[in-house]
């Protein structure tokens, strides 16, 4: 059986207004020159503004960026938490909410971005320009897995509209790109050590070969281990990272690079609120932010007894390990990935007017996912399968249940740019193949004890044996124009992209209890994705900048999609958008600042509910549907400030936000007894896109080697679900952290230095992660206490 779907977008006005784009991006190469080259340097002065943690202007408003684009270079970069992840990393940006489970960002299921109408699954994520596919903790690249502060250059995010040029079939208009150092000229090293709460410790090394004949080189490797802040279990991540540059004598260059992670940690439970007040019943007695798994396993009475703090009742007779609460030990959720990934690129020019970029890239993943099974669960699957499925055993008592994923990914990008006259012509095809396997099943344990040993010669139920594969190709053409004396800049681009998708073998229990394995296909492509940007020089120092686009993904977790039902459910359509952005930048001497405001929708969202299955005989089906369309509009600030007046000794930085993202249609059919009828939430406001974000700080250096600084991150109130019936409160996040020896050195070492990291330094209690719901209330992840950091640091 199979579904085969093609997304197309047929209006008529749309496609006439596409053809006109389209002519003028042609017509505009066509012109003779009659300008200076478009790709010289911009016209806007560089920053005046200096400072140990300043940014470089021109990089961290976004100058000459057609839309809303702003970076963390290095120099900002150094204050981080070492450690940190490349995903927590954005907190600092305008417009991104940013929850995580610690204040590192360590633990992958703990994590949440939301920026304008988008989710983490809609933005577009690249390292050195390598797409990085899905962000799916299962079976997805996401980024924190690839980065390690200390090797990072900049991180550039663009809230709206990525440039057309960037590949990637996840984005729904944001994209962010993570950009490596280059290999030193000299050859040396850095290596830092780092002590911190709940046990951290980190070792960061990083070598450097030095240019040899054009080659150069760096490896480096860190190990963190820590334990979880809330409740039993540890944190362990070893990171390698390499890259080799060779020089090419036209001024081009050859580089590889490599990145190596192995991960594993424990799981800690998400939490109502009736969980977190401690009136939700907990047997255990468990609430507040430190509402953890067990560390012990409770001992096991008779069935009819009651149940305390340190034992639990059998709820089968005769089977120790019957009740549902043995779920909570914490050595039965854990999670484990390996991913490696390989990338080589090369960049060089043809002519003086032509240069060519190139990378293939291919990356191999690897993991499990350790999750329990209460008895009464497992034997309602048990007999469901043991008639039809061979090789079962009748469950012991709480079961081990295993996830395992594996796959490759593998692509190549190609761009050519030509520049003439006062056109820069770009053009560029991205081809990717994503193969991805899952398995899942359910494991006796050594006498159903949840500390006994895993018996995988034991299976009680099988869930989950497919494969699935996404097949990726992409092509752009942008003209860059630019006019008046290169005051004015035009961009006009579009890209079209065709995604073929299949699933095949055990998608869910229901596959192994009907005896088959389906093959389901669908493609979504659109020939023609524009995007439109003008940047104008209002002044040497100042620059206003508009930019549309519009952008379609690939469907979020298409593997649940594809799951979730039977193979005569039709799938979805992709979600489409369009991005409006108008704003301005300055630079000036003593501060530099951005200001955007936006308007975007995005249509076809997907959610899951019941409902009738089309063709099906009146059958109802839990499934993937497209529900309507989300509309945001806001503005965003951004800027960095050190007046004169205080010797420069002191500046400050600051972004703000506003955000309102509202549903604009009702769910069709939600509830289907007593009658079919729709949930209302047309005009309610998406759940986790808080109006107000704030983040704004305060840089002193009182004296050279010395750098304090105090922020404070401010998230407004945020609604949990669909139909805005529950709300959770917003926090301010305050953070210090103090830098010294800035340009000591001794014996064989350079730049020794000391830094204490502090968070959350008034140890606020919050709910940050929320998981959302359509209609009841949701679950969340407390935020973390006040951590601190000890981080010692040399280059040699």
């Amino acid at each position: 059986m199979g579904i085969v779907m093609t997304n197309t977008r047929p209006s008529p006005a749309l496609r006439r207004f596409r053809a006109l784009l389209l002519a003028a991006s042609v017509l505009g190469g066509a012109t003779p020159a009659l300008a200076q080259e478009a790709d010289k340097a911009s016209t806007v002065d560089e920053l005046v503004v200096t400072g140990a943690r300043v940014s470089e202007a021109s990089v961290a408003i976004g100058t000459d960026h057609a839309t809303a684009t702003v970076s963390i270079t290095r120099e900002a970069l150094l204050s981080a938490p070492a450690g940190v992840t490349g995903l927590k990393m954005l907190e600092s940006l305008p417009g991104f909410n940013v929850q995580a489970n610690d204040a590192l960002g360590m633990y992958e299921f703990g994590n949440s971005v939301s920026v304008r109408a988008f989710n983490f699954q809609q933005i577009g994520f690249l390292l050195d320009n390598i797409p990085m596919g899905r962000s799916d903790q299962f079976g997805g690249s996401p980024i924190y897995r690839y980065v390690d502060n200390e090797n990072l250059l900049r991180v550039t995010a663009s809230a709206g509209a990525g440039d057309v040029a960037l590949p990637s079939y996840a984005s729904l208009g944001p994209i962010v790109d993570y950009f490596t150092q280059k290999p030193s000229e000299t050859a040396g090293g850095s290596v830092s050590q780092t002590l911190g709460s709940d046990s951290l410790r980190r070792t960061f090394l990083r070598l450097e070969t030095g240019e040899h004949g054009g080659f150069s080189a760096y490896a480096s490797a860190s190990i963190i281990k820590g334990d979880l802040w809330r409740g039993p279990g540890t944190i362990d991540r070893k990171h390698y990272e390499g890259k080799i540059n060779y020089a090419l004598p036209n001024g081009g260059n050859i580089s590889f690079q490599t990145v190596h992670n192995d991960y594993f940690d424990y799981d800690s439970p998400s939490i109502t609120k009736a969980q977190y007040a401690g009136t939700a019943g907990d047997v255990f007695g468990r609430k507040g932010r430190d509402f953890a798994y067990l560390g012990h396993v409770p001992l096991s009475t008779p069935f009819g007894t009651a149940a305390t703090d340190s034992s639990l009742p059998q709820t089968t007779a005769g089977v120790p390990y019957s009740n549902s609460n043995y779920a909570q030990y914490y050595k039965f959720a854990v999670n484990s990935r390996q991913d490696h990934l390989y990338g080589l690129t090369l960049n060089t020019p043809v002519t003086d007017a032509i240069d060519v970029t190139a990378t293939g890239y291919y990356e191999d993943k690897e993991g499990y996912g350790v999750s329990p099974e209460a008895y009464a669960t497992s034997l309602a699957s048990y007999n469901a399968e043991r008639l039809i499925v061979t090789g079962l055993t009748a469950p012991r008592g709480l079961q081990y249940g295993l996830s395992g994923i594996d796959g490759t990914r593998k692509g190549v990008t190609g761009k050519v740019a030509w520049r003439a006259g006062f056109n820069k012509l770009e053009a560029g095809l991205w081809l990717e193949d994503d193969d991805y396997h899952r398995t899942q099943a359910r494991y006796n344990v050594q006498d159903g004890n949840p500390d006994g040993a895993p018996l995988f010669n034991e299976p009680v139920h099988r869930q989950r044996n497919y494969v699935s594969t996404r097949q990726t190709t992409q092509f752009f053409l942008k003209d860059t124009l630019s006019l008046v004396d290169d005051k004015l800049k035009v961009e006009l681009g579009f890209k079209a992209t065709d995604i073929d998708y299949k699933i095949s073998g055990y998608r869910n229990p229901a596959d192994y209890i009907n005896s088959r394995q389906p093959t389901l296909k669908a493609n979504w492509k659109d020939d023609f994705l524009p995007q439109v940007g003008v940047v104008y020089n209002v002044s040497s120092r100042d620059q206003i900048f508009s930019s549309y686009s519009e952008n379609m993904a690939l469907p979020r977790g298409a593997d649940d999609v594809f799951s979730a039902a039977s193979p005569a459910v039709t799938g979805p359509r992709p979600e489409t958008s369009t991005n409006l952005e108008l704003g301005y930048r300055a630079n000036r001497p003593t501060f530099n600042a951005s200001v955007v405001v936006y308007k975007t929708e995005f249509k076809n969202r997907l959610q899951a509910f019941a409902a009738l299955v089309p063709g099906g005989g009146g059958t109802t089906e839990t499934f993937y549907q497209n529900v309507g369309a989300v509309k945001a509009s806001g503005a965003e600030f951004s800027g960095q400030w050190k007046p004169g007046l205080l010797g420069g000794k002191i500046y400050f930085n600051a972004n703000a936000s506003y955000n309102k993202s509202e549903f604009q249609d009702d769910i069709a059919n939600f509830t289907l007894t007593p009658t079919p009828a729709a949930l209302k939430i047309a005009g309610n406001a998406v759940p986790d896109f808080p109006e107000w974000l704030f983040q704004g700080g305060v840089t002193v250096e009182p004296t050279d080697g010395v750098v304090f600084n105090v922020s404070a991150r401010h998230i407004d109130d945020r609604y949990t679900n669909f139909t805005n019936s529950e709300t959770t409160k917003g926090y301010t996040i305050v953070n210090a952290y103090l830098d010294l020896g800035d340009g000591f050195g001794a014996g064989p070492f350079e730049q020794i230095k000391a830094r204490v990291n502090v968070d959350n330094i008034f140890d606020k209690d919050y709910l940050g992660t929320i998981n959302t719901t359509v209609n009841t209330p949701a679950s969340f992840r407390p935020g973390s206490h006040r951590t601190i950091q000890f981080t010692l640091s040399a280059d040699f």
